[in-house]
Parts: C-alpha cells; structure tokens; sequence
C-alpha cells in the first residue's frame, strides 16, 4: 500500500494551529497563577495587631508561634499615694510586693498555645489556654481578629486561711478552684494603632457569704465582666498602653464596707532585641485574671496605683 503524503501547507498549518493552542493554554495557566497569587495576596493577614501576648493586664490576640516557649515575669509593686498606704517612707511603693507571676507559655501552632504560672498572691497557680480562630486581613476580607483564652486556678494555700471568716467546716478540694473564660475581639486600625474588647465570665467555686449593706446583695459565684485595651505605637521600638475592665457586679456596686473599683492599667512598651518590656502603673494588685477581677480594692484617686513591670523572653525550641 502506498503511503500518503501530507501536503506541506497542511502540515504547516496543523503545526501553527498546535503551537497557538499551547500558546494560549500557557497564558491560561499564567493568567490563574497571577490570580491566584493577586488572590492571596488581597487576604493577606495583619500582623502584630499587638507586640506581645498581653497587653498590661488584658490578654491580647496575640499566641506564642510554634514551637516556641515565651518565659515571662510580671512584677506588681505596693501603692504609690500615702492614703492608700504607700509615699516617701516606702519609696512610693517600691519596698513593697503585691504580686510576683512567674510563666511559660508554650505554642502549639501558630494560633495555639498553653501556658502555666505560679503568682504571689493566694498562692496561685494557673494553667491557660488560647487558640486564636480568626485573622483579620490588610483588604478587610475579616475585618478583625479574635481568640478564645481560658484559664483554670487552683490556691493551695492552708485551709484556715482559706475559710478564714468563714462557718464552712466541711473541706471542698474543689473550693480552691476558680475559672476565666474571655473571647478576644481585636482590630489593626492603622500600623500605629490597635484596639480591642474582651468580654469576660469568671466562675469560683467558693466565695465568703459577706453582704453588701447598701444593697443586701452577697458576693457573687458568677461574675461577667467588659474589658478593653489598645496600643499606640509612638516611636520605631516604643508605644504606650492601657487596659480596663467593669466588672458586672451588685456586690461590687457601692460597697460601704469594703469598696471595689474597675482595674485601670496604663503603661509604655519598649522592645530591645529579643526582650520585650512593659513598664506599667495600675491600680489593680493581682496579676491573673481569677484575682484581680474580683478583688481590686484600691483606687487611682487616692493614689491606689501601683508600679510594675512585664519581661517577656522567647526561645525556639523547634531544631
């Protein structure tokens, strides 16, 4: 049989017709990386909405990347103002310690992490927990980032301390336990300027049966609270700070026996390397949520404030 021949012109012509169909299946391709890569880069997430996991008293959104195990001390002094106990013979509260927290927070992912400490006060000691579930993006696709933290507390301090003033005489292993739960609500408005607000549930196991005579109430086992924060940043490696939470509170509301008030946390970050300090003034004593939520008893009127200051240090564990 004899073998056909395709005509030169044909073969030329099938030959361009293939070359322009992989021509334009190439563009095609081109054309769906760039979008793809446009598409990416349009929900690109914000970063550092704010420096460090906390921003004085507040939890931030913030969570300890992967691997990664950040070693922080918090360190609460005495007041500052004479009527509240402190001036000039206590160097305005500098001889005195309201509160240590020693912590280590570890991530287990990016948005995941864990953490224990051991404070002064009450003896405290805490295990915490925080997953960050929503990144806000530089186009507003999520227009905010938010953060589920929980934290456990358990006071190992002696019984009789613990029922002191108290008719409780049968002992409760679980009266030492108390519970904070808050979601993080926060936003990057500008490369400058973060804001954010924490809406809070605080449950303790034990509470002393004492009365609000202005109002017959008793301390609550339940307590809800509204936090917020920001941070400005003002210089390349410095910003300043403020926190504040209302606690919801009918035992709280006008005490004449034992006043409570809001806690009001101000204070300046600087960042020098891999250290990151927080130097701070606040009226609150307590450090961990489980305590000052509750129990702050002293006011910014009446010099009730107190200095103190945040060390954060991480170190990647991950070879």
């Amino acid at each position: 049989m004899k073998n056909s021949k395709t005509p030169f012109v044909l073969r030329a012509v099938i030959l361009l017709s293939l070359l322009g169909s992989l021509s334009a299946a190439a563009q095609q391709d081109l054309l769906s990386l760039v979008n793809t890569a446009d598409s990416v880069k349009k929900h690109e997430r914000v970063f550092a909405t704010f420096k460090t996991t906390k921003v004085i008293s507040a939890q931030s959104t913030e969570t300890v990347k992967k691997h990664c195990l950040d070693f922080r001390i918090t360190h609460r002094f005495g007041n500052a103002g004479s009527q509240s106990g402190g001036g000039p013979h206590d160097l305005y509260g500098w001889d005195n310690i309201s509160d240590v927290r020693i912590s280590f927070d570890y991530g287990l992912t990016d948005n995941m992490a864990v953490g224990i400490g051991r404070s002064k006060i009450d003896e405290m000691l805490d295990f915490n927990y925080k997953w960050r579930f929503l990144e806000q993006t530089t186009d507003n696709h999520v227009p905010l980032s938010a953060a589920f933290y929980e934290v456990v507390a358990l006071t190992p301090m002696l019984t009789a301390n613990l029922y002191t003033g108290t008719s409780d005489s049968v002992y409760k292993f679980t009266d030492r336990l108390s519970y904070v739960s808050q979601l993080i609500l926060a936003r990057k408005f500008s490369r400058n300027f973060s804001f954010e607000l924490l809406p809070t549930y605080e449950h303790r196991n034990f509470v002393k049966e004492y009365v609000n005579p202005s109002n017959n109430s008793q301390d609550e086992n339940d307590l809800f609270a509204l936090g917020a924060a920001f941070r400005m940043k003002v210089a390349k490696r410095v910003a300043i700070m403020a926190d504040y939470f209302h606690i919801f509170s009918e035992y709280r509301m006008n005490n004449t026996v034992l006043p409570y008030y809001d806690p009001i946390a101000v204070g300046i970050e600087i960042e020098t390397g891999g250290h990151v300090f927080h130097i701070n003034f606040t009226n609150a004593s307590a450090i961990l949520e489980n305590s000052f939520l509750t129990n702050t008893t002293d006011t910014w009127t009446k010099g009730g404030f107190k200095f103190g200051f945040n060390i954060s240090r991480v170190f990647v564990l991950d070879n």
